[in-house]
């Protein structure tokens, strides 16, 4: 089975669900909600609050809620939600995932050697790296903002620096429900695999079905079945990685893959009925994937922000943290 071309996103969109692009708004809230209640004491007091709980849940949406934007934005960024890797780990046949190109350029110039593109076979992976790095980067400006107008040398410029932290709080809240957004697509098999809504026309020795799947599990499924403290009970455990984060993308999206068969053995057998419980047990437990990944990769952006430095000319995150320079310069900007 093949996507629709890339053109026929924003048409299509007006006679299929939005649902079946992605988990449904019932899923994606519930995995960046339980990420953030699950965070660490460490981490900034403004990230830990009900509020940008609520905030993160409603905003993990948005990449979904901009479908129909136009075609060019449909276009380019509707692939940017799933992966299609064959039953051997390659993209649609061609490149393996593992390694992960290093950019999209790179990753563009291994698919058309194979005669694809990105538009055809995808490209979570990087979405969710961009989110990733883009976090790091605005949590550094943090830390060089609250550090600053806590330093009394520098008071001529604290009103500006606490109105730009407050501006840099939503940017963090908005980055961290797109990174919610596409972690969270990456923890529902049907998002990494060439199977994505049915079997499709692949050899199918098992006999699975070819029905479309993917929106009634994801969206309807979840909505009427799967609760938050569901999903809370089967967090994995806070795991703080040193690996690049290509390399724990890759390996994350690779995990999620394992599952694609699975759940069409599930399916197959009936757990995908009304009231069999099977179809929620996979749900939660793969939302719960998601929401672990997510809790780990912001406890992670936060860790590796206090390395970065921000600005032009670019100040040092410890050496504002330390009183050394005063980051205004760099921060109102030096044209």
């Amino acid at each position: 089975m093949k996507r629709l071309p890339a053109i026929a996103v924003a048409v299509a969109l007006a006679a299929v669900p939005s649902s079946l692009l992605a988990w449904g708004s019932s899923g994606h809230r519930i995995i960046g909600e339980v990420a953030i209640r699950a965070l660490p004491k460490d981490l900034p007091a403004f990230l830990r609050t009900p509020q940008a709980a609520r905030d993160v849940g409603e905003l993990s949406r948005e990449p979904d809620r901009s479908k129909g934007s136009g075609k060019l934005h449909d276009a380019d960024r509707d692939p940017g939600h799933f992966i299609d890797l064959d039953d051997a780990g390659k993209v649609l046949g061609g490149p393996p995932m593992v390694p992960l190109a290093a950019t999209r350029a790179d990753y563009e110039a291994q698919l058309r050697a194979a005669g694809l593109d990105q538009w055809k076979a995808g490209y979570l992976p990087y979405s969710i790296v961009d989110r990733w790095q883009q976090l790091t980067t605005d949590l550094a400006y943090w830390r060089v903002l609250k550090a600053a107008e806590a330093n009394p040398k520098w008071k001529a410029n604290r009103a500006w620096f606490v109105q730009d932290r407050v501006r840099r709080e939503a940017l963090i809240l908005k980055g961290i429900g797109e990174l919610s957004h596409f972690v969270g697509d990456g923890s529902q098999p049907l998002h990494v695999t060439d199977h994505y809504n049915g079997w499709g026309d692949y050899p199918n020795p098992n006999g699975y079905t070819t029905a479309r799947v993917h929106g009634p599990f994801e969206s309807d499924l979840v909505r009427d079945t799967v609760t938050p403290q569901a999903v809370t009970a089967k967090l994995a455990p806070l795991h703080v990685s040193s690996d690049p984060i290509d390399q724990q993308v890759a390996a994350y999206l690779t995990t999620t893959s394992g599952y694609v068969i699975p759940f069409y053995e599930m399916e197959k057998a009936g757990g995908l009925a009304a009231g069999d419980p099977r179809g929620t047990q996979f749900a939660v437990e793969r939302m719960a994937a998601g929401a672990s990944e997510l809790r780990d990769l912001i406890v992670e952006a936060w860790q590796a922000s206090l390395d970065r430095s921000v600005g032009w000319k670019p100040v040092a995150v410890k050496d504002v943290i330390a009183g050394k320079v005063d980051p205004y310069p760099a921060l109102y900007g030096i044209d």
